[in-house]
């Protein structure tokens, strides 16, 4: 038998798979903020957008609190939460 997990059938189609559900911490972002956009080239899962303010923004539907984004920050501007449980 042959697993199909993780199969990508095709392009794009990763988009519809919002995997944000597998954190147990998740980083936050501060107004320490000056909008470098260092975060966003480190971030794997390009979950890292800057606002219309120039500041990180981070969407949690894909974003997996890996915390590369909070290792990276030359201001240490993000902070690491505990996620909180979602029944």
């Amino acid at each position: 038998m042959v697993s199909k997990a993780g199969v990508i059938k095709e392009a794009g189609s990763s988009a519809k798979n919002k995997t944000g559900s597998w954190r147990t911490q998740k980083p936050v972002i501060t107004d320490k903020c000056g909008g470098c956009s260092i975060c966003i080239g480190y971030c794997p899962e390009n979950a890292i957008k800057l606002n219309k303010n120039k500041k990180a923004e981070i969407d949690y539907d894909y974003c997996k609190g890996c915390m590369i984004c909070a290792n990276v920050c030359p201001k240490h501007a993000i902070k690491v939460e505990k996620e909180k449980l979602k029944i």
